[in-house]
């Protein structure tokens, strides 16, 4: 297997760090539009062929695999069938949830999201067909992919539900097609993070998608300014249009969606 080049000398010393000293090496990816196609419904993702195992094979080669989503952790390990890696760690929840060794740490949910879920229920109920609130738990996120218009009919709903989220203490979050409304202070980059500083790391790769994934790109580029090498992989899935052109600017190296992820993976391993 032929590995693709990264297109940046940051990301071309990164991707030759972690090849030098894999026992000191993170690789960290993103679920959905990562590992797992976008789908209409949530509760239909499953990862691309080949996912599974290209975890397991880094497992055995690098200090820490982990799967860093905005996801419940466990939600994660059980529509993925990721309990059968070794040593993998989930991070649910923008870093909230840790599951490991089959073992899920997770707070309790602020009280601002109950709030939020009542009050959403009147002032989606006119929304249009296809319109649906995922609850997390820990956030509440509006679906507008299965409407007839979904980037309009999200434009049309956002100001509505900023103000829900400032009223409330919340963030309302962008992403593909929808708006989660969480608590303030959990990111991306926040995981990944305490997940270097967790295992003592000398290199980093992360692989994402969407804009919840930029702040995740910072913190390798804040821990390049460290001293540690990182590479940044962009997930753009050729098939749909909706991918945020900041995070394919961003990245060292961009590869054609979830297949051509875990080929990536597996030629890593």
């Amino acid at each position: 297997m032929t590995l693709p080049e990264p297109t940046t000398e940051a990301g071309r010393a990164g991707f030759d760090a972690i090849c030098a000293d894999p026992a000191r090496a993170v690789v960290a990816v993103d679920f959905d539009g990562t590992l797992a196609p976008i789908v209409t419904l949530p509760e239909d993702a499953r990862p691309v062929a080949g996912a599974v195992d290209a975890l397991t094979a880094l497992a055995d080669r690098v200090g820490a695999v982990a799967v860093v989503t905005g996801r419940g952790a466990g939600e994660v390990v059980a529509i993925g069938g990721l309990d059968s890696v070794p040593r993998l760690r989930v991070l649910g929840h923008y870093g909230l949830e840790e599951w490991y060794d089959g073992e899920l740490r997770s707070p309790a949910p602020v009280p601002a999201i109950d709030e939020a879920r009542m009050r959403l229920r009147p002032m989606l109920a006119q929304a249009p067909r296809g319109v649906h609130v995922e609850d997390k738990g820990h956030s509440l996120v509006v679906h507008t992919r299965p409407a007839a218009d979904p980037a309009g009919t999200l434009g049309r709903l956002t100001p509505a539900l900023e103000h829900l989220a400032e009223e409330l203490g919340l963030e309302a979050v962008p992403g593909r097609m929808v708006l989660e409304l969480r608590p303030p202070g959990v990111d991306k980059g926040i995981a990944v993070r305490r997940l270097l500083d967790e295992v003592d790391a000398a290199a980093v790769v992360y692989v994402g998608d969407d804009l919840g994934d930029l702040a995740a790109f910072t913190a390798v580029e804040q821990a390049r300014d460290r001293g540690l090498a990182g590479l940044t992989v962009a997930s753009v899935d050729p098939a749909l249009d909706d991918a945020p052109a900041e995070l394919a600017a961003r990245a060292d190296l961009v590869v054609a969606g979830p297949a051509a992820v875990v080929e990536f993976l597996r030629s890593l391993a």
